[in-house]
């Protein structure tokens, strides 16, 4: 089945296609910004916006205007464009709020540019991007299928990255028995109702002193100076740090987890509603539960799996997967281990929780 399937790696463009890319994040911001201006007094004044081919056909006049535009990826701006009308479209259908003036002091920088007559191409350990040329990458992988666009995105970190996206022909995976449910959790990352645990990392406690230090470093320097830059780029390097050690580890096990089984069952669960508990928020985050759930329907996609999900707020660490007797003092989240009281069967709270997860999904 083919599928859209995106190849990151990080590039190192020299001095001048380093500048190159700059002026082409800042022309995506600035088409962006005056097209959201005009979008805006329109919508004030006649209670109805611009539609993208109104916001593209001024293009030619804006460039004429200011010939600086000119010097540019001419796809990228399209492409500022186009994000501008799918970001109102969004907010007619009530799905998001309305877009918002881009700012270049934003963390994060990046534009997208097409694939057309061959302006994106990889040979070797070398990649070509329009008017900038061929540049170096970390080749971590081979690209595979056919080039459709090319986003490159500009860490707060200070490094380069760009994602590949690319039309894939992906073979599902053979067919197997296995039917696996999995309780997330705190201080186990992951329960699976066959008994294994996942244990949780927790990266962000691991490299919190560290990160207090640069921060206290940072708020002492004095702001837009050099040594405030590069305090500001040491505090980026240790989040970047942090999130890609997370990812590391939950895209093995989701990958684990898909090969083995045919059918997963997980719950579905309100992590924002469970975020504004602010005694658990910080471990909530660093957990990740959304990007795992995130990472095994696409990857479930691919592969010809089934993600199977427990309704929200379904009594599964309550309720005895034995029996089915709910005992309600087991919602108290320090008791790990207790008695079911109909049947005396002793319970491992995560443990019986993914048991009824994969009974309730199923």
């Amino acid at each position: 089945m083919l599928q859209h399937k995106a190849f990151k790696f990080r590039i190192y463009p020299n001095h001048e296609q380093a500048v190159q890319l700059r002026k082409t994040l800042g022309c995506c911001r600035f088409v962006f910004n005056h097209l959201l201006a005009k979008w805006n007094h329109t919508y004030q004044d006649t209670g109805k916006g611009l539609s993208y081919s109104t916001c593209a056909s001024q293009l030619p006049a804006m460039k004429r205007e200011w010939t600086w535009l000119k010097e540019v990826d001419s796809i990228a701006l399209q492409s500022a464009v186009r994000n501008l009308a799918d970001g109102f479209q969004r907010f007619i259908n009530k799905q998001n709020e309305s877009p918002r003036f881009k700012s270049r002091k934003h963390l994060v920088h990046s534009y997208t540019t097409r694939y057309t007559n061959g302006n994106i191409a990889v040979k070797g350990d070398r990649l070509q991007l329009p008017k900038l040329g061929w540049m170096p990458y970390a080749k971590s992988r081979e690209i595979e299928g056919r080039i459709l666009s090319a986003t490159v995105r500009l860490a707060p970190s200070g490094k380069w990255f760009v994602s590949v996206v690319c039309e894939v022909d992906i073979l599902p995976l053979p067919l197997t028995d296995g039917i696996l449910g999995i309780d997330v959790g705190i201080k186990q990352l992951a329960v699976t109702s066959e008994g294994l645990a996942m244990d949780n990392p927790r990266y962000t406690l691991r490299y919190e002193r560290l990160l207090a230090k640069w921060q206290r470093i940072l708020a002492r320097r004095k702001q837009g100076g050099s040594n405030w830059s590069m305090a500001k780029r040491k505090v980026a390097q240790i989040h970047e740090r942090i999130r890609n050690s997370r990812l590391d580890v939950i895209h093995k096990q989701t990958t684990r987890w898909i090969r083995e089984n045919q059918t997963i069952c997980i719950e579905d669960l309100r992590i924002a509603n469970m975020m504004k508990n602010r005694h658990l928020v910080k471990h909530i985050a660093d957990a990740s539960w959304g990007e795992m759930s995130r990472q095994l329907h696409y990857k479930a996609n691919w592969y010809g799996r089934v993600i199977k999900e427990t309704p929200t707020f379904a009594p599964t660490s309550q309720t005895c997967h034995v029996c089915g007797n709910k005992q309600a003092e087991v919602k108290d989240l320090s008791i790990r281990v207790w008695k079911c009281s109909s049947c005396q069967t002793v319970h491992d709270r995560d443990r019986n929780a993914a048991q009824n997860i994969k009974a309730m999904a199923l």
